[in-house]
């Protein structure tokens, strides 16, 4: 499997070459970074102490393939898209939040999930169709002026994953729930300290903010979704468990500075 996911990204990247080759297509580069909360099995869902308390940090690099410079007819696509490759990295630690933490009186249950903890590493690397609302023309042509856009595509990215328990060991069965005992997805318990190579589709709602001739200010909100639940560590049985149905997802908030190239 992962034979051909690697041929498909050499395939993608390799897309961007020959098409630099065979016309004049300008270059962007970029940086960006801001605070990332994943959404996983720690903690309660649609909660507040959840979704910030269990937020990292992510910085990437990114190049921008615009197709305008050459567009000598208005074309649609080349006036309105661009095409986006990136390297990511993100760090996440992981606690339970939420009405069974908080539960009183404060039994084992309570203190099984408080003392519970993961921290989760993911290196990403994919691409992107970016869509500007306005004219990309228009907005190079325009110091000052603001460019809203939607973004859509995929990444692969490699992930490690810790967890445990301030308790103990995490195999004793009075260290952590039982939940995350039994046997699941082929593991021998609903945790694992592991890596892997896993996919994921992104969207994101975005504005760029023309700086300088040469140069772009970036802020995005960037959803990621996953095709594993085991990137924060945790995976109960869903057979058993169904209140952890969905796969590990998380939210980026980028902040990005994006410079024009002149060749």
């Amino acid at each position: 499997m992962f034979k051909h996911l690697y041929i498909r990204i050499f395939a993608l990247l390799g897309v961007s070459t020959i098409a630099t080759a065979q016309s004049n297509l300008a270059h962007e580069i970029g940086i960006f970074a801001g605070p990332v909360t994943l959404q996983s099995d720690f903690g309660e869902r649609n909660n507040f102490d959840t979704n910030s308390g269990n937020a990292g940090f992510g910085i990437g690099f990114a190049h921008w393939l615009n197709f305008s410079a050459a567009n000598n007819r208005d074309r649609f696509f080349a006036e309105h898209f661009k095409v986006r490759s990136e390297l990511s990295f993100n760090r996440t630690n992981l606690k339970h939040y939420g009405e069974w933490v908080e539960r009183k009186p404060n039994g084992l249950f309570a203190q099984q999930l408080k003392n519970m903890y993961a921290n989760t590493t993911i290196i990403g690397l994919g691409s992107q169709l970016e869509f500007s609302f306005i004219k990309i023309h228009d907005f190079e042509n325009s110091v000052g002026s603001l460019s809203p856009y939607l973004s859509a595509g995929f990444m692969v990215s490699y992930f490690s994953t810790s967890i445990g328990s301030r308790l103990g060991n995490v195999l004793h069965p009075a260290i952590i729930p039982e939940k995350y005992l039994t046997p699941s997805d082929g593991r021998p318990h609903g945790f694992s300290n592991e890596n892997g190579v896993v996919l994921s589709a992104t969207a994101g709602l975005g504005v760029h903010y023309k700086l300088t001739t040469m140069s772009d200010l970036m802020f995005e909100t960037k959803f990621q979704m996953y095709n594993s639940d085991w990137i924060d560590g945790l995976n109960p049985n869903k057979d058993l468990y169904k209140e952890n149905k969905s796969n590990d997802w998380q939210v980026w908030f980028n902040f990005g500075y994006i410079h024009y190239l002149e060749f």
